[in-house]
């Protein structure tokens, strides 16, 4: 889950004369015919990953408010909601994005540990 900032600091490695600028239109570019999307992690800034074409949706994202990692979900645990939202408002779902927002089990850990000192 790279800002454009992050991905022009990796291809600089490999390309040392790109520019950032061409990075922020590719990235558009990219989101544009679908092979990225943007995600918003409430940390500020927009963030990009790869669209997964054996996935029907997004999948669900644990944004930890310690330490900021983020975790994957891969289970789509929203099928049942998806249908009852379908029959009862006529509205077809194409697609959704879930976060959580909680403590990670290492900060839990990290707590629990400074909690029994």
């Amino acid at each position: 889950h790279l800002t454009a900032e992050e991905i022009y600091d990796e291809v600089k490695k490999v390309c040392p004369d790109i520019g950032l600028a061409t990075v922020y239109r590719t990235v558009s570019l990219l989101e544009e015919i679908g092979v990225i999307f943007k995600l918003d992690l409430n940390d500020g800034c927009s963030r990009y990953e790869l669209v997964h074409s054996e996935e029907q949706h997004r999948h669900h994202h644990l944004v930890c408010n310690e330490c900021k990692a983020v975790y994957e979900v891969q289970d789509d645990l929203l099928d049942e909601l998806e249908a009852r939202i379908e029959g009862t408002y006529g509205f077809k779902i194409l697609d959704h994005s879930v976060k959580f927002f909680g403590i990670c089990a290492e900060c839990c850990k990290k707590h629990k540990g400074e909690s029994e000192e």
